[in-house]
């Protein structure tokens, strides 16, 4: 069996979308404290706090979400590509 690029390109931009919105979520939610707190904790405590924007605007979001969809379904499209290739090679030395 082999991989569909478009539709494993498409569960890869989904989930990366669904992160994406979390993450807004959570920046929307969380005080300027608790976002540091949690980027911190989620990346084994380098300090990010001098980083985060405490706000952002809706043209960012966008952007941001827009650009996350897009290169994670190329990337889940080329992860596809390669498994199909790599399966056919495999199977050429195995039979071939």
């Amino acid at each position: 069996m082999s991989l569909s690029p478009r539709r494993f390109g498409m569960a890869f931009a989904s989930a990366a979308g669904l992160f994406y919105l979390g993450c807004v979520l959570i920046m929307a939610l969380a005080g300027p404290e608790n976002l540091a707190f949690f980027f911190n904790g989620l990346f084994h405590g380098l300090d990010l706090s001098p980083i985060l924007m405490e706000s952002v605007d809706v043209l960012t979001t966008l952007t941001g979400f827009v650009n996350t969809v897009l290169l994670t379904w190329l990337f889940g499209a080329f992860v596809a590509v390669v498994y199909n290739v790599s399966k056919r090679l495999d199977g050429r030395k195995r039979y071939g």
